[in-house]
């Protein structure tokens, strides 16, 4: 066993040829104060992304292992419950209710699982290449390295683009949310985005520790509420509620399974995959946990049981409880408790007190979400300005890991929520331009992910080296990443589809489906012109299988050995350890 322990903690520093990277340094002497105000200086020896480069730039072969700037002090129950978690929130809670009024019940149940397929193999595919290569910037970086610099360079930008414009997004959601209790009604919607959004970058000034463990308490609180709304559900359901009937699948008969047809169906898909967005966060975090080898793998593997119990399960239920026709599903908002098919089935059961606690609930997933949103773009930024595809200053990092530069960038976004104060319409037109930016960020990101996969599965192959190598390997194969791209793709199409001719199109002006259309599809010009603009300027091409490199970024030198022993061990355990670590 000492053998192992050297393995894990010294051999990556002193087998290892030196280069200029730096790990967190945090001052250990002097006053409490003068360690604190040191925490903020520079780390003069720290880079986001650990690549020891040539005169020319290109990645030397013979690459040490990665010793991350940033401060790794992500735990394991940390990164589950970001993993179980992380995406749920007012896709779920609220948006479930305006595709089930497109879509019917049906279309709900059939959309959210072809999707969480398709999710389950991507999330595999981001793991295995975030437990081999745990570097900053993850899927944007993998991009880079994997595909075309040019596509890279588009897709970190429009992954940060997406959380800079979520941030406000989210907090002037939050203050809206806030009026629905009677004592906060007739206060300044301003004054509930000032303590907001002091709240979410107080989190992030305290590192990704901070995160971590406020994503560790908004995540346990959303898991017990859905899984309260589930038992609380099949009880109504059945007609256990006092003076409630039976309703069996009543709702499936009488208005019907499907509402809208085919296009129905199409705009659950997008609705349903806006739902999932964030999921990827799990990868992002890989630079900064203490043994993504260990502990990502596992995270990786929760997602197919977030998916089974915490949308299928419940929105099975709100299927069944609620019909499409039902008027407090129409004009459904993304911060209305009102609106929620959670919320509206225990209303129509006669339940009083949950709809109040239901807000509280949606509250938290949406100030989780405005947490998240830092986290992923400052992480983000940061990685791009240490390739040089972002102003330098952006990659400043402190002694206690954090991308100092690159949070107060992101914070200041959160000031545009101040736009509240504006009046509604100015308000309105606003954000619903901010959220079209934001709109297919995931869905580019995901197909990149699944093709970054693709390409480097074959790229490892075509270098000599065997899956045997790799500490985790994607459960869904590389087919599953085949199967994930091209389900991205089609949603694409259909969004394409529903956004040029929605539903009820024939009763809009021209003017409205032109704008109908640009809201739904403006992310896509905008990945296509980061894109081009960069291949021109840089001429970057695709990247050929013996130019991919598939060795720097690696955190342990003898993985190998490491491997070998920890296989040698599982080999020794019964049959049901066996099974359980294969599933969680």
């Amino acid at each position: 066993m000492a053998d192992k322990n050297d393995l894990e903690k010294g051999a990556s520093r002193s087998s290892a040829p030196q280069y200029d990277y730096g790990d967190a340094e945090e001052t250990k002497t002097g006053t409490k104060w003068s360690r604190f105000a040191d925490s903020f200086k520079r780390n003069p020896n720290a880079r986001m992304v650990t690549e020891a480069l040539d005169a020319e730039g290109k990645p030397l072969p013979d690459q040490p292992p990665a010793e991350p700037a940033l401060s790794m002090k992500l735990k394991d129950r940390h990164l589950q419950m970001i993993a179980i978690g992380g995406s749920i929130g007012t896709g779920l809670f609220v948006g479930s209710g305006s595709a089930l009024q497109a879509g019917g019940p049906a279309s709900l149940i059939i959309a959210y699982g072809l999707i969480g397929v398709m999710l389950y193999c991507t999330v595999h595919a981001l793991g295995e290449l975030a437990v081999a290569f745990p570097v900053a910037g993850s899927f944007a970086v993998y991009a880079s390295r994997f595909l075309d610099p040019a596509w890279g360079f588009a897709m970190a930008w429009n992954y940060a683009l997406s959380w800079l414009v979520t941030l406000p997004l989210e907090i002037v959601a939050a203050s809206m949310t806030m009026s629905y209790w009677e004592g906060a009604k007739n206060v300044n919607p301003a004054a509930w985005v000032t303590i907001f959004l002091a709240l979410i970058i107080s989190i992030n000034m305290f590192g990704v520790k901070g995160y971590g463990e406020a994503e560790f308490i908004f995540s346990i609180i959303k898991v017990i509420a859905v899984i309260g709304f589930i038992l609380l559900g099949i009880i109504i359901d059945t007609g256990g509620v006092k003076g409630q009937p039976y309703m069996g699948a009543k709702y499936w008969n009488n208005p019907g399974a499907f509402h809208n047809g085919f296009k129905g169906l199409c705009s659950v898909f997008v609705t349903a995959a806006f739902s999932f967005a964030g999921t990827e966060l799990v990868g992002l975090c890989a630079a900064e946990t203490e043994n993504p080898r260990k502990t990502l793998p596992t995270a990786v593997k929760q997602v197919f049981w977030r998916i089974t119990l915490f949308y299928m399960i419940s929105l099975t239920i709100v299927g069944v409880l609620v019909p499409y026709t039902d008027p407090q599903l129409i004009g459904a908002s993304s911060s209305d408790a009102n609106a929620s098919p959670f919320v509206i089935a225990v209303k129509n059961a006669g339940i009083s007190v949950v709809p109040s606690i239901m807000n509280a609930v949606i509250l938290i997933a949406v100030l989780s979400v405005g947490n998240s949103s830092i986290y992923g773009s400052s992480r983000t930024i940061a990685a791009l300005a240490d390739r040089g595809q972002a102003p330098k200053w952006l990659g400043y990092i402190d002694r206690s890991g954090r991308p100092l530069a690159a949070i107060l960038f992101s914070s200041v976004f959160g000031f545009i929520a101040y736009i509240v104060a504006a009046g509604d319409d100015a308000r309105s037109k606003a954000f619903t331009w901010m959220l079209a930016i934001s709109g297919l960020a995931a869905i580019f990101n995901w197909a990149s992910i699944c093709l970054c996969h693709i390409r480097f599965r074959q790229a490892f192959h075509a270098q000599g080296h065997t899956l045997d190598e790799l500490a985790f390997k994607s459960q869904a194969t590389v087919y599953g990443s085949w199967l994930g791209f091209i389900f991205n793709i089609l949603i694409l199409i259909a969004q394409f589809w529903t956004g040029f001719a929605p539903v009820g199109y024939g009763e809009m002006t021209a003017g409205e489906r032109v704008e109908n259309f640009f809201e739904a599809y403006l992310a896509a010009p905008i990945v296509i012109l980061f894109y081009v603009v960069y291949k021109l300027v840089m001429k970057t091409r695709f990247k050929r299988l013996h130019e991919i490199d598939v060795t720097s970024g690696k955190r342990e030198m003898n993985l190998a050995a490491l491997l070998a022993e920890e296989r040698a061990e599982q080999a020794m355990w019964p049959m049901w350890k066996k099974v359980w670590k294969t599933v969680c």
